[in-house]
């Protein structure tokens, strides 16, 4: 068997697509991944595709795809590892170049280790007994959920008592949005304070329909939740993001964005939207999706290594 490694150019854009989606046809049924969506991961700012970008082919096959970057400045690398069922040597290969390049990236920054995180089904096409084996585990899991909508079951929602809306088409009210962004996620699971800049590269700010990003006001407290969604997927509307601010939870914000979502793809013409929530989130967003008729579509485990300098 021969196996061939190289670093990835935007050109191999539809071929990673076309793998990704192999794989998603295995793990949750159907293709989701989109060509925009590699593209943007390619062009991350945080990656130097030469160094941090590797395509595995074995016999002239594309079977396995891995993508790492650096967020954080410091010890926190991250990093995709994709790969057909069956491939140990391609899988392997790829482990062994990621995880000396992200000691590397760790090193570069001063840090005395590289923590690292990736991001797999929870029935994945790699054998994690090849992760198992090389320290890698479990440190969370996330949970992607989704509901069927229309435009009798999803009507526009009155908002809660002394409760305004508005989206961000202006400036300024991106940059609120960011803010607030900032505020509601600070305590949750890996998150890492990002700019207003390196935030709207995150979000592929480009793509997005900046109607579809809301900020609901709440008399006596001033703006108090924001929504992040976008309808760049083909397979469903997505919701990056619902966040309320500790001041004002329990008051039905997270809710109301929730139903404006709906209404808004709805009338779009979409029949499904998703999101991701961490189980563990200690706000109780999990119980608000499946309370607001969202049901699990599949699960996506956190794994983490912690590899020295």
């Amino acid at each position: 068997m021969a196996l061939s490694v190289r670093p990835a150019t935007l050109d191999d854009a539809p071929a990673i697509r076309d793998l990704l989606n192999a794989i998603d046809v295995l793990e949750i049924g159907g293709p989701e991944t989109d060509l925009h969506a590699v593209e943007a991961d390619l062009g991350h700012p945080g990656v130097d595709l030469e160094a941090d970008s590797w395509l595995a082919h074995e016999n002239g096959e594309l079977v396995a795809y891995g993508l790492l970057w650096d967020d954080s400045g410091g010890e926190r690398i991250d990093m995709d590892h994709y790969v057909l069922p069956g491939r140990p040597v391609a899988a392997r290969r790829l482990f062994e170049l990621m995880e000396a390049r992200a000691v590397r990236r760790a090193g570069a920054n001063g840090a005395a280790r590289a923590v690292v995180h990736m991001h797999l089904n929870s029935a994945p096409t790699l054998d994690t007994a090849l992760i198992d084996g090389r320290g890698w585990q479990r440190v969370r899991r996330y949970q992607v959920m989704v509901r069927e909508v229309s435009g009798e079951s999803c009507p526009v929602p009155v908002p809660p008592p002394g409760v305004t809306l508005r989206d961000c088409a202006a400036e300024a009210d991106r940059r609120r949005a960011h803010e607030l962004w900032e505020r509601t996620f600070a305590e949750h699971f890996d998150h890492r304070p990002r700019t207003y800049e390196q935030w709207l590269d995150d979000l592929d700010a480009g793509r997005l329909d900046w109607s579809l990003v809301l900020i609901a006001a709440v008399e006596g407290l001033g703006d108090a939740a924001v929504l992040v969604a976008r309808d760049d997927r083909e397979s469903m509307g997505w919701i990056r993001n619902v966040g309320v601010v500790k001041e004002a939870r329990g008051r039905g914000l997270g809710g109301y964005l929730l139903r404006h979502a709906f209404s808004a793809f709805a009338g779009r013409g979409r029949d499904t939207v998703g999101l991701g929530v961490d189980t563990r989130n200690a706000t109780g967003a999990l119980k608000l999706y499946e309370a607001s008729g969202m049901r699990p579509h599949f699960a996506v485990d956190t794994w983490e290594v912690t590899l020295p300098v």
